[in-house]
């Protein structure tokens, strides 16, 4: 008899009570495990224990908003491959860059009907099994892109990733030499349900560039990005 999947744990981070008692009933309605923390600083303290495997943040908290608490989860190493979404009513352009700048794998404008977060949730990690069933290794020059434990080696250092950082790199490398618009790594990497800017792309393809070396993603102005294979 095979092992049942464990459940997938999600700690949410809000600091209006209506509000986490909301998601945490229709949450756990599909299954999750619930835990909840009302300000950032608390949701540092409650993940190191709850360990989940995606954290739904608030941006203006008391205490610490939901850009520190990021920047300060991604600093730990058990927190780099967790999925972290941003739910805020905070629609500017400029908030959405910054909390993908700290690792960000989605944000999400307030209001959001339950029912439709629900799907995106569950949309991810099913994604996530999808992706963990396809090529396991990849190898290409000095890097070594590893599916299993979503590790990344940079001539033999290992290199630290949020979850849609490695994604959008394995993708790329899985498809040498050929270029991808910024609307086709979207669809391919984000999902055709999850809604973020264009610019997210772009985010995340400087962040790429600073952890591995640049030639490796060759930008081709008015088209799009292309992993390269030569120096």
């Amino acid at each position: 008899m095979a092992n049942a999947l464990p459940i997938p744990k999600i700690l949410l981070v809000d600091d209006d009570p209506d509000i986490i008692e909301l998601l945490e009933y229709n949450l756990q309605r599909e299954g999750f495990e619930i835990q909840s923390a009302l300000d950032g600083v608390q949701a540092v303290e409650v993940a190191k224990s709850f360990k989940p495997d995606l954290i739904l943040l608030d941006v203006m908290m008391p205490r610490q908003d939901g850009i520190e608490t990021a920047r300060q989860l991604r600093l730990i190493p058990e927190f780099k491959e967790v999925y972290i979404l941003f739910l805020t009513a905070r629609a500017e352009e400029y908030t959405e860059v910054a909390a993908f700048d700290v690792g960000a794998d989605d944000y999400i404008v307030k209001p959001i009907k339950p029912r439709a977060l629900v799907s995106r949730i569950k949309a991810m990690f099913r994604r996530e099994a999808q992706q963990i069933e396809s090529d396991e290794k990849i190898e290409i020059g000095q890097l070594v892109i590893n599916r299993t434990n979503y590790s990344v080696l940079n001539d033999g250092n290992p290199l630290v990733m949020p979850k849609k950082e490695f994604e959008l790199l394995s993708f790329l490398a899985k498809h040498p030499n050929k270029v991808f618009n910024r609307d086709e790594l979207l669809e391919k990497v984000w999902g055709t349900d999850v809604y973020v800017v264009e610019r997210t792309v772009d985010v995340h393809i400087r962040k790429l560039r600073e952890k591995i070396p640049e030639h490796y993603i060759k930008t081709l102005k008015g088209v799009g990005y292309m992993f390269t294979l030569e120096d």
